[in-house]
Order: structure tokens, then sequence, then C-alpha cells
């Protein structure tokens, strides 16, 4: 089992559990019970367990008495992106972001949501772009906490999500052992039975984890948070790069390109004067075309305490066009959800600094 598994039967997988009940003596069906109350059924409370003997779910409760998350607020509207603040067992707070489909791209009749997914409790790795990790680091996300984002996203929206990307607050890859857990928890058919292709992590580039992840037999999509396309632009923005400069990544993602099918994608934050440059755009068209990867451009999305701008509209435009006319498929996100402090983390602070006020 993952550390700190034992209060939190949202986290087990369905090998865990079945272990678990073994050694307690139970039948193996029982496992399947438990995991259609909470995966399909979603129930609240072990005691709505009804097909369960109640000396069982006394000790399950027992052995598990971690409470769900809890919906704190949304902003946004029904028909537009919206924000979750969810409260955890231990008073901390994470986000997710429910985003509908783009017309433009999918059609006026899609149903196509896709939710930003959050692995941890702030970040450690300092993008200088990002709220998540103002705070630093606080603790991990278990598997229960991060495939329940999807649970309370359906409930609160009404909504089925569809798609998921794990780019919400903190590094996936810092988390993988329980971000493996939560995904096989969202795929299995047991589970939420969302298909691995609709899975996307987005990583700062933490070379070991992306090369073990290659390795990982389910064809889940990678993003790559790059914003620079030389070590000196993506250095000033990512200390992660210190670490792992653009060549020892570029090694990785080709190991990744031969053990996966899918594309990569580069997401790229557009900053005014600081990586929007359009010498950056025909460098980021040489790296992407080498991959064959994909751009995804995202203009600054501002951050209270951060004294940086995103370029005009025109000059966005223009960076994107490099990018195509190099045969780069880039998109161009005028991204949804600006006006409800849609950066990560930035609900999160205000909610634990007003807390913190009281």
């Amino acid at each position: 089992m993952q550390s700190g598994i034992a209060e939190a039967l949202q986290s087990l997988t369905r090998r865990e559990l079945a272990d678990l009940f073994a050694e307690w003596g139970e039948p193996e069906y029982r496992t399947g019970q438990v995991l259609d109350w909470l995966w399909k059924k979603r129930v609240a409370s072990i005691d709505a367990m009804s097909n369960l003997p109640a000396p069982l779910r006394e000790r399950l409760a027992k052995q598990f008495p971690r409470a769900a998350l809890q919906h704190a607020e949304t902003s946004g509207a029904a028909d537009t992106t919206r924000k979750f603040l969810l409260r955890l067992h231990d008073g901390r707070y994470v986000e997710s972001v429910l985003i509908p489909a783009s017309p433009a791209l999918y059609g006026e009749k899609s149903d196509r949501h896709t939710l930003c997914v959050s692995s941890q409790v702030g970040c450690a790795y300092g993008c200088k772009f990002c709220a998540s990790g103002l705070d630093g680091l606080t603790r991990n996300l278990d598997a229960g906490e991060i495939a329940g984002q999807v649970v309370l996203a359906e409930e609160v929206s009404g909504r089925k999500v569809n798609n998921l990307v794990f780019m919400g607050m903190g590094e996936p890859l810092a988390n993988l052992p329980n971000l493996l857990a939560a995904i096989e928890i969202i795929t299995s058919p047991w589970g939420l039975h969302i298909g691995a292709r609709h899975l996307t992590i987005s990583t700062s580039g933490l070379v070991p984890q992306i090369e073990e992840l290659a390795d990982h037999p389910r064809q889940i999509r990678l993003a790559i948070s790059l914003h620079g396309a030389t070590d000196e632009v993506r250095g000033r923005i990512m200390p992660v790069n210190r670490k792992w400069p653009l060549e020892k990544l570029f090694a990785a993602l080709r190991y990744w390109n031969t053990r996966k099918k899918q594309k990569l994608t580069f997401e790229y934050i557009l900053i005014a004067g600081v990586n929007d440059d359009l010498q950056q755009a025909r460098l980021l068209a040489r790296k992407a075309a080498a991959l064959d990867a994909k751009v995804n451009l995202i203009p600054y999305n501002t951050v209270e305490g951060l004294d940086w701008s995103r370029p005009d509209e025109a000059h966005c435009r223009e960076f994107r066009d490099i990018l195509r006319k190099a045969r780069v498929p880039t998109t161009l996100r005028l991204e949804k959800g600006h006006d409800i402090n849609a950066a990560c983390g930035q609900l999160r602070l205000k909610r634990e600094a007003t807390e913190a006020g009281k």
C-alpha cells in the first residue's frame, strides 16, 4: 500500500483492497461491492454501504476515518470555465478547474468537459509565473484525493468529466506513486473508467520520472511546461532547468517517443518581455518539429504579487504564426477563466489568507 493509505478508503486500488479483505478473512466479492459503492454509486459514508454486514462496516469505518473532499467554493458561470476550491481533511485547500469544450475546436454540441486536477498542496518547484508555489510545498495528495476531484466536480457541476489534465496545483511527477495509483482508479472499469488516452500529465521536466512514466503500460499523454526555448530564458522562469537543462530534458523526451504513440505537447506561457521574443518562437518551432510535438501557447494569466504581464493579442498571434509556418501544430489559448482567478493556486491562497486572518 502507498504511504498514508491507511486513513483513506478511496485511495486503495482493487488489488490493495482485495489484499486487505484477504487478511481480514472476508470473501473476495466484498472487494467489488465496496468499489461499486465508492466509484459507481459514490456514497459519502461507509454506513451507506447497505449490502455489507454491520461488523465489516464498523471495521472499515475504524480503519479508514478520513473524510472525503468537501466543496468549499465555486467561481465562474455554469456555461463557462468553473474553478472549484476543495477542502481537504486536514483543513488545507486545493483547486480543480472544469473547462467546457471550445465550439471552435469541437463544435457547438460537443459534450467534452476537461477537468484540470491538482496533485499536491502547493509546489516545491518555484516556477516564476505560478501562484501554486508561492508558499512552497505543504504535502502530496493521496490517490483518493486526486481521483476524488473528478467525482466532486461532476457532483457540483452536473456535468460528465471525460477528459483530464494533471496540471493544476503541484508537480504531478513529484508525486508519482500516488499519481499512478489515482490513474489506476480513474481508468479502470471498476473505478471511474475514463480512457488513458483522455489523460494528460503536465510536468515542469523531471527527467527520471519522465523516463519511468514512459515505461508505464498505459498510453497516457504528456505535456511539458517548457516556457523557454533556450536554457538562458527557461532558467529565468523555471528553476528546475538548472538540474535538468534542455539537453537532458529532450533526451528523455526522445526516449518517451520510442515508447508512446501520442504526440508530445509543449505548454508555453507567453510573458511580455521575458520569453515572447520572436527568436524564441523560431527556436521553439525547430525543437517541436524535431520531436513531432504540438504547442499550446497561453498568454500569461495575471497573478497577484508577480510583476509580469501578458503580451498584446497581436504579438501572441505573430508568435503563433511563426510556429504554424514551420508546420508545427499550434494552438493559441486566449484562455477561459481569466476573470475567475484561474491561474493555479490563486483561489486557494486567498481562502487560506482569509482564514489565517480570522
